[in-house]
């Protein structure tokens, strides 16, 4: 079940970008679960990661990796996390980085290695490293989708989206893919996404691109209000394509395609959270400052009282009404805020809208997608982020994820 269309689009071949996926039998046999993307000399690659301080294994090994030398492939699996697992994790994720740096031979150290699934189990580094012989022969300009299928855990549907644009009369492709859903309240990205242009982009310039997009996108959802140890999100400019730079005047339309499709992976990942039923918005208008806003938006956004409601069709309105009085604001003045579910007046003056008709608020939420304005009447800023509801399937999916 998914709260919503789940964008799987007919990625398109990237000039300078191969990708590869196998199933290799890490935790589930008959699955696509080990994934390798191959960059054409002259790439370039931004990468942002968990700020978790038990981050994963192969994290600590691809920002070492990116930082000695420029990455010339990306290496995923699913399954196990390799996360929790100490140095020996670090030396599993050195030893698989080597063994594809044999096989494209390139320098370890030009491979980044990403895993996602069960935390604090040992990556199977035999059963990974006896199936990258199939994956590199699997390269192919036109495996996009089947990578999408190949990073998946717990969830429904794959997730890809691409935009294109013209610089000087050839075509640009920005393709992206991503995975997640649960384990999901971004500090950096979130879960994994792997992005890439067929273009020729410095990595200063493509790095501040790549925390735009991320910043109005990944780092604007949340499913569970739990950040994961393994979280990445990582760009490559293939090098092989027209030249993009801040200055030219092509770069505004690439940074609009690029955030485009960071946003609409990122609220396929809400749409696709485990269980969920509903897509929630929730806006903040009126605060003070942007940090504001912010605390406001995620008291409702991780409020499990107000996630279950929606997932019972339940207009409790003072449920957002108490996440807001509980956000940490000083001086708060009560009679001016004020509450909308969708086109619905519900809280004005700090007490419930007289017109107010609970008929109306159940109108609402029986929709899959619902939005949740907030106004504090405190200054200008605004915020906006997404999030969905909480039922029993979550429960059971994680109740079960070992099993």
């Amino acid at each position: 079940m998914a709260a919503g269309e789940i964008p799987c689009e007919n990625l398109p071949p990237l000039r300078g970008v191969r990708v590869g996926t196998v199933m290799a039998g890490i935790r589930k046999a008959n699955r696509r679960d080990l994934v390798v993307f191959a960059l054409a000399p002259g790439a370039t690659t931004a990468a942002v990661f968990t700020r978790n301080a038990f981050c994963a294994a192969p994290v600590i090994v691809a920002r070492a990796h990116r930082a000695a030398t420029t990455p010339q492939a990306w290496l995923i699996n699913t399954g196990n996390a390799n996360a929790g697992a100490g140095s020996a994790g670090e030396t599993d994720a050195r030893d698989c980085c080597a063994a594809l740096a044999r096989l494209l031979d390139c320098a370890p150290e030009a491979v980044l290695p990403f895993s996602t699934g069960v935390i604090g189990e040992r990556l199977p580094v035999a059963t990974l490293t006896k199936a990258l012989p199939a994956a590199v022969a699997a390269l192919r300009p036109d495996g996009w989708t089947d990578a999408a299928w190949g990073i998946m855990t717990t969830d429904t549907q794959p997730k890809a989206v691409s935009r294109s644009f013209s610089v000087a009369g050839q075509t640009v492709t920005v393709n992206g893919i991503a995975k997640g859903a649960g384990m999901i309240r971004p500090d950096m990205a979130t879960m994994l996404a792997f992005l890439a242009v067929d273009s020729r982009i410095a990595a200063p310039a493509l790095q501040s691109a790549l925390e735009h997009a991320v910043a109005q996108s990944f780092n604007c959802i949340t499913v569970d209000g739990d950040t994961s140890t393994n979280d990445a999100c990582c760009l490559a400019a293939s090098g092989d394509g027209p030249a993009l730079a801040p200055d030219c005047p092509e770069w505004p339309i690439f940074q609009a395609a690029l955030d485009e499709v960071c946003l609409k992976l990122a609220q396929a990942i809400v749409r696709d959270g485990e269980g969920a039923t509903k897509f929630i918005t929730v806006r903040i208008e009126g605060a003070r400052d942007a940090l504001e806003a912010r605390q406001v938006a995620d008291a409702i956004a991780h409020s499990p009282l107000i996630k279950t409601a929606f997932f019972a069709s339940d207009p409790n309105w003072g449920r957002i009404l108490a996440a807001v009085g509980r956000a940490g604001m000083a001086d708060l003045v009560l009679e001016r805020v004020e509450i909308d579910l969708d086109e619905v007046s519900v809280v004005r003056r700090g007490g419930l809208d007289p017109a107010y008709r609970e008929a109306d608020g159940q109108a609402v939420m029986a929709r899959t997608d619902i939005t949740i304005t907030v106004r504090l009447g405190r200054g200008t800023e605004a915020v906006r982020i997404w999030t969905c509801d909480l039922g029993h399937d979550y429960v059971r999916i994680n109740a079960e994820y070992r099993t």
